[in-house]
C-alpha cells in the first residue's frame, strides 16, 4: 500500500518515469508520437506524483490505459499482413442470414437502412453511439470510488474482452458494411475511416463529431467481432453485480440496445459482427470471473493491485 507521505518512494519514482520514458520512446519509433500520446502521459504523471489518492487512482487506470495503448499499437503490424481481408464472405452470410427484399432485390440490412432513414432515427443513432466508450469508463469511475475491489475486475475485465476482441481481428480481418457499400469487394489498404450512417448525426447538427473520429480509426478492416456491442453489456453485468437501482440497470439496457441497433442501422457492423461482440462480451466475463480468477497467480495479482490501490 502507499504511505501517508505525499510523493511516492523512489522504487516508485523511477519505475513511473521509466515507463513513462519507454513508452514515449516506442510510441514515437513504432506508430509515430502524437500530441494525444503526450498529454496521456503528462497526466498519468501529473496525477501519480500530485497526491497519494490521485496516484492510487493514476495506478488504477491502467486497464483503461493498456486498452488505448494496445488499440494504437495495432497500427505496428495491421491484422491484414496476418491473414487475408474477408469483403465477400461476410456480406454473403449476412445475406444468406438476414437478407431483406427490396424490390425484386435480396439486400442486408445495413443496405436497407442506408435507403430508409429518418432525421428522429439518426439523431437517436449518433447519441447512443457517443456513449459506447464515455459510459462504460465514467461507470467504471464511479465504481472506483463506490467498490474498488469491483472497480478492479471490472476495468480488467474491459481490457480483457477487448484483447480477445483484438484478437478476433487478427484471426479475421473483415470489411465492414460501408466498405462494401462504397467501395466493393476489393480490399484497398490504407483506406480512411469512414462514418457510414453517422454523417447524418453531424450534418443534422452541423458538427464534424463523428467525422473527426473515425478519421483516426487505426484500422477499418477490423469489423469483426464488434467490441461496440460488448463494452455496454460489460457495463450493465457490472452494474447488476453492484445492484445499482432499477433507474441504471434499465438506463444502461436502453443504450446497450441502442448501440447495437445504431452499429447495423448505420452500416458500421454486420448484424453477424454485433452477435460476435455480444458472444465476445459474455465469454470474456465468464473466462475471467470463473477461471482466471480462481487461479492462485492471478488471484495473489488481483490482490496485491487492490492492496495498493484500495
Amino acid at each position: 500500500m502507499i504511505e501517508n507521505n505525499r510523493l511516492p518512494s523512489r522504487k516508485e519514482t523511477f519505475t513511473a518515469i521509466g515507463i513513462g520514458i519507454v513508452f514515449l520512446f516506442l510510441t514515437a519509433t513504432l506508430v509515430g508520437l502524437r500530441l494525444e500520446h503526450i498529454l496521456m502521459c503528462s497526466l498519468f504523471m501529473l496525477l501519480f506524483f500530485i497526491s497519494p489518492s490521485t496516484r492510487k487512482l493514476a495506478v488504477a487506470l491502467m486497464p483503461f490505459i493498456l486498452f488505448g495503448i494496445s488499440y494504437d499499437y495495432m497500427r505496428i503490424y495491421p491484422n491484414y499482413q496476418l491473414n487475408p481481408i474477408d469483403t465477400r464472405g461476410l456480406y454473403n452470410l449476412e445475406k444468406s442470414l438476414f437478407g431483406i427484399n427490396e424490390n425484386g432485390t435480396i439486400i442486408i440490412p445495413c443496405e436497407y437502412f442506408s435507403i430508409h432513414h429518418c432525421a428522429t432515427a439518426d439523431i437517436l443513432a449518433g447519441l447512443f453511439y457517443l456513449c459506447w466508450v464515455p459510459v462504460p469508463i465514467a461507470f467504471g469511475l464511479w465504481l472506483y470510488f463506490k467498490d474498488k475491489y469491483l472497480y478492479l475486475k471490472y476495468s480488467m475485465v474491459f481490457l480483457f474482452v477487448n484483447l480477445i476482441g483484438f484478437a478476433g481481428y487478427y484471426i479475421h480481418p473483415a470489411a465492414p458494411p460501408w466498405y462494401v457499400i462504397n467501395y466493393g469487394f476489393t480490399p484497398i489498404i490504407n483506406t480512411p475511416g469512414n462514418v457510414g450512417g453517422l454523417g447524418r448525426f453531424d450534418q443534422l447538427i452541423g458538427l464534424p463529431i463523428f467525422h473527426s473520429i473515425y478519421g483516426r480509426n487505426a484500422n477499418v478492416f477490423a469489423a469483426i467481432p464488434s467490441l461496440h456491442a460488448a463494452y455496454m453489456l460489460i457495463a450493465l453485468i457490472y452494474a447488476i453485480m453492484k445492484r445499482c437501482n432499477v433507474a441504471i440497470i434499465t438506463l444502461f439496457a436502453i443504450i446497450m440496445v441502442g448501440i447495437w441497433c445504431t452499429a447495423v442501422y448505420a452500416s458500421h457492423h454486420y448484424i453477424i459482427d454485433v452477435s460476435l461482440g455480444i458472444l465476445c462480451g459474455l465469454v470474456g466475463i465468464l473466462i475471467f470471473e470463473k477461471g482466471l480468477l480462481k487461479l492462485n497467480f492471478f488471484k495473489n495479482f488481483v490482490s496485491n493491485y487492490y492492496d495498493y490501490i484500495k
